[in-house]
């Protein structure tokens, strides 16, 4: 697959085919990807939480909130929820600031999802949790910081991306068939010209 196709692949999903398990070891391989990434000063400061088993999943399935751009829906809908989590903690022995490396959280997500995109499933970063009580429900040490739940499963949803103009909101949405849209600025728009 060519690597545009990759990205324009690896979409944020808020529904999963339930019947899809992963094993460990697929996950881990998500990782394997991941530490591979750049790292600022190559500090490497995050440890990686995976849930593959059932009751780990939905532990951490009832820590989230999705898609708050759509507040009258619940997403994921019932029976299309992930089957896997891959939780970003930084390890603030090795680090206790937690700004400092926000840019590396982004590239090791992208890149595990890049990587999940590859092999057909999808993902999605979530980023409205409480990081207490996600690390009090699954028993992390203190020193670990949650600091980004990345589900993943096999998408069953369609997303298709539209061109925003200008007036319009740039905000994603549902059409009366459930399928999610995502405005995406032109090109020209982005590029500023000198």
């Amino acid at each position: 697959m060519a690597f545009k196709d990759l990205v324009k692949a690896n979409r944020s999903y808020r529904g999963y085919d339930e019947s899809y398990q992963f094993t460990k070891e697929e996950l881990a391989d998500f990782v394997d990807h991941a530490r591979l990434a750049p790292s600022s000063v190559n500090a490497q400061p995050f440890q990686f939480y995976l849930a593959w088993e059932k009751d780990e999943v939905d532990k951490i399935q009832n820590q989230t909130k999705w898609a708050r751009a759509l507040p009258d829906l619940e997403l994921p809908h019932q029976g299309m929820h992930p089957t896997g989590f891959i939780i970003i903690c930084q390890d603030k022995n090795i680090s206790d600031n937690l700004n400092r490396y926000q840019k590396d959280v982004g590239i090791v997500a992208q890149t595990m999802l890049l990587a999940a995109a590859e092999n057909g499933l999808g993902g999605c970063m979530i980023g409205n949790f409480q990081a207490g009580p996600v690390r009090d429900a699954l028993g992390l040490s203190e020193n670990l910081a949650p600091l980004l739940i990345v589900a993943l499963g096999k998408p069953a949803e369609k997303i298709v991306l539209t061109e925003y103009h200008e007036g319009e909101s740039i905000n994603y949405y549902r059409d009366e068939n459930d399928v999610h849209y995502v405005p995406k600025r032109k090109l020209e728009d982005i590029i500023m010209s000198r």
